[in-house]
């Protein structure tokens, strides 16, 4: 079992289409990843760059090959992991971080 911090940068655009995805529970039931990547992806943290962090559980070679065809890359650039070796590890380094669904994370910029 291996357990990843992925980061990424979300593509800003395709958000809303993400969490409709997600709230409607679609992801959730996507073969073989299950639950994992939905809990991932809902859980997700924003770093102040811009970049999204959240941790995964995946068996893939290459990592998150899987996901990354079905879902992430339509909603990410810039993909990278690192093993975190246990479960919660990589929670554990988001913790003081926003969510990536805070309301005010994805508002527009107000205008200057």
């Amino acid at each position: 079992m291996v357990f990843w911090l992925v980061t990424s940068k979300p593509r800003v655009e395709g958000l809303g289409e993400l969490r409709r995805r997600l709230d409607s529970r679609g992801i959730s039931r996507m073969r073989p990843f299950v639950r994992s990547l939905e809990n991932g992806l809902v859980n997700a943290r924003l770093r102040e760059d811009g970049s999204a962090l959240w941790e995964e559980e995946d068996y893939c070679v290459p990592p998150l090959a899987q996901e990354r065809a079905a879902v992430l890359d339509d909603y990410f650039d810039n993909l990278t992991v690192e093993d975190m070796g246990d479960p919660g590890r990589g929670w554990e380094k988001l913790t003081n971080l926003p969510s990536l669904w805070h309301p005010d994370v994805n508002e527009p910029p107000s205008p200057r």
